[in-house]
């Protein structure tokens, strides 16, 4: 007969082997379901919020820019009784050495979802636009726009500041560029740009002569603007209304602009980009996506009542949903009356939902979904641009 005790042993081992990376994966899974909470409640939607998080052998890991977040996550692993090593990264970087804060120096930068040029552009920000920065990687900084998009841009289309220097640049006097095109010259003759200038740029006055405007721009450019194509911006936020006849007139003004995915300027834009501009140029900030500006403001109409219907109203158009799918919103336009929005689709147009029109716009009416209204309805994520630049 065999010795039961040479098997009793492996057999104990097995046990407790099985036991306790048992309870080391139960922990993960745990700690999985977690950081899942957390994200849902804080981090729902990935292009404004960071939360790229792991557990895995005991060891907390990753990166957030929400280290309100990252407390209330910590309190949950507590309360669990998990042990655990904190290795995340919070936001914005250390290795930024206090220069968290950036200032748009282009008429029109380029922000990427990956940190290259090849990459998709996902949004654009004016000269003069305050950004947050949260990291470096290269020659690139991963930046959060007013609107919280986050995305990646070139360092040389930012000035990096400290939070002193950007104090000092928000308590200077400012002026903003108002026609759609025009340039910064090196002196009052006109011989020479400094910068191209779209709607939008805010610069800091530095002088003036008869029939022009000193200028500075955030990374220290000097130059000479005329005089008609600025405004004091203080002045011009004071102007500011998403009256009917606004929004018709810098919607209009904007005719013809070519579609550019990711675009948020007069040099393209994509359909929300173009209603994101619209805003803006009238005082307000709204989200980046058609995706997300479906959220915002008041619904107002799902089955084409057209006559409950104002101008400034933000029709989303896409794909139906059914049963537990959501509608899927691809495009969004801006009601003008009479049976008619404008959009940018391939360019910005007026398109119209009355089959005698020339302007009929079968396709889109097909594809109808919603309208939300957006002026006298400010929601959580509808900013005043003085908010942004006033601190």
């Amino acid at each position: 007969m065999k010795n039961p005790g040479k098997l009793y042993i492996p057999l104990i081992f097995l046990i407790s082997i099985y036991w306790l990376f048992g309870c080391e994966s139960k922990k993960e899974n745990n700690s999985a379901e977690m950081i899942e909470e957390v994200r849902q409640e804080f981090a729902p939607d990935k292009r404004v919020a960071l939360w790229n998080l792991k557990f895995e052998n005991n060891i907390l890991t990753g990166e957030t820019n929400l280290p309100q977040a990252l407390v209330q996550l910590k309190v949950k692993l507590d309360s669990a009784e998990i042990d655990y090593r904190d290795e995340v990264v919070v936001l914005p970087s250390q290795e930024l050495e206090g220069k968290e804060f950036a200032l748009v120096t282009l008429s029109v930068a380029n922000i990427r979802s990956e940190p290259k040029h090849s990459a998709e552009l996902a949004t654009q920000a004016t000269l003069g636009t305050p950004l947050k920065v949260l990291k470096k990687e290269g020659n690139w900084y991963l930046i959060q726009t007013p609107d919280q998009y986050i995305s990646w841009v070139d360092a040389g289309g930012i000035q990096l500041l400290d939070q002193k220097e950007m104090e000092s640049w928000f308590n200077q006097e400012k002026i903003i560029f108002t026609e759609l095109i025009g340039y910064a010259y090196s002196d009052t003759e006109e011989q020479e740009m400094v910068s191209d200038l779209t709607a939008g740029n805010i610069l800091t006055k530095s002088g003036e002569s008869p029939n022009h405007i000193g200028v500075t721009m955030p990374d220290g450019r000097t130059g000479f603007v005329r005089k008609e194509q600025l405004m004091p911006f203080e002045d011009w936020m004071e102007s500011r209304e998403t009256s009917p006849q606004n929004l018709i007139s810098t919607a209009k003004n904007m005719m013809g602009i070519p579609y550019l995915w990711g675009g948020t300027s007069i040099k393209g834009v994509d359909c929300s980009g173009f209603t994101k501009t619209i805003f803006f140029l009238n005082g307000e900030v709204i989200p980046r996506d058609a995706s997300q500006q479906v959220h915002e403001g008041l619904s107002v109409d799902t089955t084409k009542n057209w006559e409950n219907l104002k101008v400034g109203d933000l029709l989303f158009f896409g794909e139906k949903g059914s049963g537990d799918k959501k509608d899927r919103v691809v495009h969004v336009g801006m009601w003008i009356g009479d049976k008619s929005f404008i959009h940018s689709r391939g360019r910005v147009r007026i398109s119209s939902f009355d089959s005698e029109s020339p302007d009929f716009d079968e396709y889109e009416l097909n594809r109808y979904l919603r309208t939300q209204r957006i002026v006298g309805h400010q929601t959580n994520n509808i900013q005043n641009v003085e908010n942004i630049f006033r601190r």
